[in-house]
């Protein structure tokens, strides 16, 4: 389920969940984030309510981009309890996302 809000800064996101986050640093340009929405989706809807996955525009938000190192796209950094906790870059299927996820949720 995607859900729209907002936040006065990205720490404030990141710290204040109470669920861990995966953090999808994407770019509108880019063809393997394109690949990636509609298995986001399907995460998504197997995850419910425990994890959150939100998207960065890294176009958008080049400051956060090099923050975090995002050299390549599609990034997916999962932070927990404000921190980050896994990194994983490239197209992957449900399944290896979900997999991957499964011992932060």
């Amino acid at each position: 389920m995607t859900v729209k809000k907002q936040f006065a800064s990205f720490e404030e996101m990141i710290e204040g969940s109470e669920v861990p986050l995966l953090v999808d640093f994407y770019a509108p340009w880019c063809g393997p984030c394109q690949i990636m929405a509609p298995i986001l989706e399907q995460v998504s809807a197997k995850i419910g309510d425990t994890a959150q996955i939100v998207k960065i525009n890294t176009d958008t938000y080049p400051s956060l981009a090099s923050q975090y190192s995002i050299r390549a796209l599609p990034t997916f950094v999962l932070f927990k309890n404000g921190q980050p906790v896994d990194r994983i870059e490239g197209v992957l299927t449900a399944d290896q996302l979900y997999s991957r996820m499964q011992q932060w949720i």
